[in-house]
């Protein structure tokens, strides 16, 4: 639920970017407000990785469920109240401070989010499963992005352009308390992870999880943001860049573009949760290995494949050249929850994830839209969003490459970014914490 939060404020961003430029910048054109739009989205990754400094060994000090039912306070709050701040027509230049400020809140909680809501789910996940449960937490993502999208295209049909750039805007906005006070609910219902729980009956517990992390841990933080790297790149093009470059890039028409990317999110949606049952069977490795290789092909015919069917208002082939670019991308998306946190041990776990995972989307995931959009409009290259794409992957290939095969090892048994070895496998017991203990 706390996923699909954060991600349905992208959402709502991504596919109202001109409007939200000329509400709060006093843009001149959509391409200029789409800009400033996408700067905002790059500016506030900035303080994202800061808050994964906070969250993520608070998280591992005191606990997964208290922090991510502060995250979630945060995020969805700020989300909130952007629909209810006045415009630039009404207090000038102000109302851009006033958005980046609220902005800068969501970026910094939501780098407690991610992190620590894979280790939740990760933690509670019986060894043998981990890919399953994973899954969910990206169906969260996409289920968030697609509402925060759909919600946008319903008040745009319903009420008209003029109406959305008057008032309308704010609806999507205003949808997020009702969404953080139903997770919010949830989240004081659970009850800590079942390995937290153990570590923290042995006194196990860092006393300074940040300390011991950056000492022992940081080669495994750099494999890991390495790898999500491709993961953020092209998750932003798809969900934040793509709708905007089809209709003001290659100059697709009408409504077709939108329609395509929600129906391939919805195939995503169907997808995901069997390619993480796949992953439990053959490992995570083989799957990410072909993401990446078809990142590394695929991304140039993809975006050609765009650009001629906008020539021609090709439905079919746009649909085709969406796919080429989605397909990949739900093949990291639907391991990346059970992979990642299997790369720390539970005492510094949610610390190294968050930290690792926010900088590399401050870096690479934020700016992305921001950065493709600036060199395709400096330059004429409508392909930049295939190079960046195939950049990110061959980032990607090494620690990809270097990763153990975790799928199926109990979490209990990562120690200093290595597994411990047994001759017999675990028993298959349903939870997290009846698992056995490394000895």
């Amino acid at each position: 639920m706390g996923n699909c939060i954060e991600w349905y404020d992208f959402g709502v961003f991504g596919f109202m970017p001109a409007i939200l430029g000329q509400v709060f910048f006093n843009a001149s054109s959509t391409s200029e407000g789409a800009l400033a739009t996408f700067a905002v989205l790059a500016i506030t990754f900035i303080v994202r990785p800061f808050g994964s400094f906070v969250f993520g060994p608070l998280g591992d000090k005191i606990g997964r469920q208290k922090v991510l039912a502060l995250t979630i306070i945060l995020m969805s709050g700020s989300t909130f109240i952007i629909g209810l701040l006045p415009s630039y027509a009404t207090i000038g230049p102000a109302a851009a401070v006033l958005l980046i400020l609220l902005r800068t809140i969501q970026g910094f909680s939501a780098g407690g989010e991610y992190g620590g809501a894979a280790t939740f789910i990760a933690e509670y996940a019986p060894a043998r499963r981990r890919g399953f449960w994973g899954s969910w937490l990206e169906f969260g993502t996409l289920v968030g992005f697609a509402m925060g999208a759909g919600f946008v295209t319903i008040f745009t049909v319903a009420l008209g352009d003029e109406a959305m750039r008057e008032w309308g805007w704010r609806l999507p906005f205003l949808i997020a308390g009702p969404l953080g006070i139903i997770g919010l609910y949830l989240r004081n219902k659970l009850e800590d992870t079942p390995l937290f729980q153990e570590i923290e009956k042995k006194n196990q517990v860092e006393k300074s999880p940040l300390k011991a992390l950056l000492k022992k841990h940081w080669t495994s933080i750099l494999h890991l943001i390495g790898i999500v790297v491709m993961l953020n790149v092209a998750d932003y093009i798809v969900i934040t860049y793509l709708e905007t470059y089809l209709k003001d890039v290659v100059g697709f028409s009408g409504h077709a573009p939108l329609l395509i990317i929600l129906a391939t999110i919805a195939l995503m949606l169907i997808l995901i949760v069997p390619i993480g049952i796949l992953s439990d069977k053959i490992g995570r490795k083989p799957i990410l290995i072909a993401s990446c290789a078809s990142f590394l092909v695929l991304p140039i015919p993809a975006f050609s494949l765009m650009g001629a069917a906008a020539d021609d208002q090709n439905g079919w082939q746009l649909a085709l050249g969406v796919l080429m670019i989605a397909v990949p991308l739900v093949l990291i998306l639907a391991v990346l929850a059970a992979t990642l946190p299997a790369m720390f041990p539970t005492q510094e776990r949610y610390g190294g994830f968050s930290i690792g995972y926010s900088v590399s989307t401050a870096a690479f995931g934020g700016t992305a839209s921001y950065i493709i959009g600036s060199l395709v409009k400096s330059t004429g290259d409508n392909l930049w969003p295939a190079y960046y794409l195939m950049g990110a992957a061959a980032i990607a290939a090494i620690p990809i490459l270097l990763l153990p095969e975790t799928a199926g090892v109990s979490l209990r048994r990562i120690v200093s970014s290595r597994i411990i070895r047994r001759r017999k496998p675990e028993p298959a017991t349903p939870g997290g914490a009846s698992e056995l203990p490394a000895s």
